[in-house]
């Protein structure tokens, strides 16, 4: 019997255990570095299973570790499970229909992506209890993945330093092994301390630092027109100082996101933010405190690690969709704009709701999103699957998304990701050989650059943080 005959068998006897672990946390939305009843969940069912569960790693009270076995080789399989906020709404309705104003939902689907890695691990470690297999295998629950870039923080901890290669999936349209890279990112908070005053009988008393925040993100605008194409500026005020105009704003907030292809390139841009910002401070005369929130490095894809995932993922084949899934698809699509349904991951994909192949592996494409995951990749060989779970021209982080991952469109998609994921673990962990190569590509890319986390060593998780 071919492994991924029996790894499909593995999964299909538990898809039901699975299929609940979703939905349980479709239902929890919760934020990231919240996923406390998400994360306990899982570490319960891990234990359940039959795995070592080691809570609140890196100094993260919702990251946690998972083990089953012993020695070589050791493989990571990644587990995401934090939700979006204002993304509230009802599952299997394709209208905009909210649970609750200004709640939370999974508009990225990290409740199917942390149970199907968590699907992945325990058939791993099945296959190894059944054909006599050695080594070792773990789950790596990895909170605020959305934001606060969780996995750097644990790489940064030297989690990853023994692990021979890691393995992970995200939901999306189309099936195919990831060939996407990744921005690096920092996400800084900005924040100004000025003077209250009375804003009609003495305004020349106050100091606005709401004054000030507006101020540096006009300096920002500025600066866009003169930083690299393929970098990024996003921006939230998180603090404007209060809800009474008559009141000069003592205090105020914003959050930046710089985003580029390479470290050094957000590095570069963040110190021509941080002037804008000390220039905002001098013409209000506010004073400026800047806290560093998260960063992520760029992605470092693995030539051996990607081949073999497609080939096992080949072999498996795709997920099988009913009519009744294709029909919900087609009205998920009837929400969508004209530029969303021609913003297809391939030409070959228009005019179908579901993904029903698999595309092929490609060469890098242009980034424009970010990932934990790649500073991951910096330390270990890294490889990711796609599997569709939700209908073609679906933009995550939107409601659409929350309404199709809560259904079993989404589940199928999940369990076949659990599969393409097990099959590759376990075909890598019983050849050397084949370790050794994702190893030697790893380092080839690296082309003797070390790991150097974006994250500095004194600024600890946010949830750490005194406020």
């Amino acid at each position: 019997m071919h492994h991924t005959i029996e790894i499909d068998e593995i999964i299909e006897r538990k898809r039901d255990l699975y299929i609940n672990i979703s939905e349980k946390i479709w239902n929890f939305a919760e934020m990231s570095y919240e996923e406390k009843e998400s994360a306990e969940l899982l570490c319960k069912s891990l234990e359940e299973q039959g795995f070592e569960v080691e809570r609140g790693v890196a100094g993260i009270d919702t990251a946690f570790i998972g083990s089953y076995g012993s020695g070589g080789p050791v493989v990571a399989i990644l587990g995401e499970f934090d939700a979006l906020a204002g993304l509230s709404q009802e599952k299997g309705v394709a209208e905009y229909r909210p649970l609750s104003k200004n709640g939370s939902g999974h508009g990225c689907g990290h409740n199917l992506l942390g149970t199907g890695a968590f699907a992945a691990a325990v058939a791993v470690k099945e296959y190894m209890q059944e054909n006599g297999l050695s080594g070792t295998v773990r789950y790596y629950g990895c909170p605020a993945e959305e934001s606060g870039d969780g996995k750097t923080y644990m790489v940064r901890e030297g989690l990853f330093d023994d692990v021979d290669f890691a393995l992970t999936w995200h939901p999306m349209s189309v099936n195919a092994v990831s060939y996407m890279n990744a921005l690096a990112t920092y996400q800084v908070y900005f924040r100004f301390k000025g003077r209250a005053s009375h804003a009609a009988t003495s305004p020349h008393l106050g100091r606005s630092a709401l004054d000030a925040v507006e101020l540096m993100n006009v300096g920002v605008n500025y600066l866009r027109e003169h930083i690299i194409d393929d970098a990024r500026i996003h921006y939230a005020i998180t603090n404007t100082g209060g809800f009474s105009p008559n009141v000069v704003q003592a205090e105020a907030e914003v959050l930046y996101l710089i985003r580029a292809p390479k470290v050094g390139e957000v590095e570069n841009i963040y110190q021509r933010v941080h002037k804008i910002a000390q220039g905002a401070a001098l013409m209000t005369e506010t004073e400026l405190e800047i806290e560093f929130d998260s960063g992520t490095s760029d992605l470092i894809r693995n030539t051996t690690l990607d081949k073999v995932m497609l080939e096992n993922f080949q072999k498996l084949g795709v997920p099988e969709f009913t009519e009744g899934e294709i029909n919900f698809a087609e009205k998920i699509q009837a929400t969508l704009t004209e530029e969303e349904l021609a913003d297809l991951w391939d030409d070959s994909l228009r005019g179908k709701a579901l993904t029903d192949v698999i595309l092929p592996l490609q060469g890098e494409e242009k980034a424009f999103g970010s990932t934990d995951v790649a500073d991951v990749s910096w330390v270990t060989p890294t490889a990711q699957v796609h599997t569709t779970c939700i209908a073609n021209g679906t933009s995550l982080h939107t409601w659409q998304v929350v309404s199709q991952v809560g259904t079993s469109i989404g589940h199928k998609g999940m369990l076949h990701a659990g599969k393409v994921i097990a099959a590759t673990a376990v075909e890598m962990m019983q050849n050397e050989d084949l370790i050794q190569q994702a190893k030697k590509d790893l380092q080839a890319k690296l082309g003797g650059k070390r790991y150097v986390s974006p994250i500095p060593s004194d600024v600890v998780p946010p949830i750490n943080r005194k406020n």
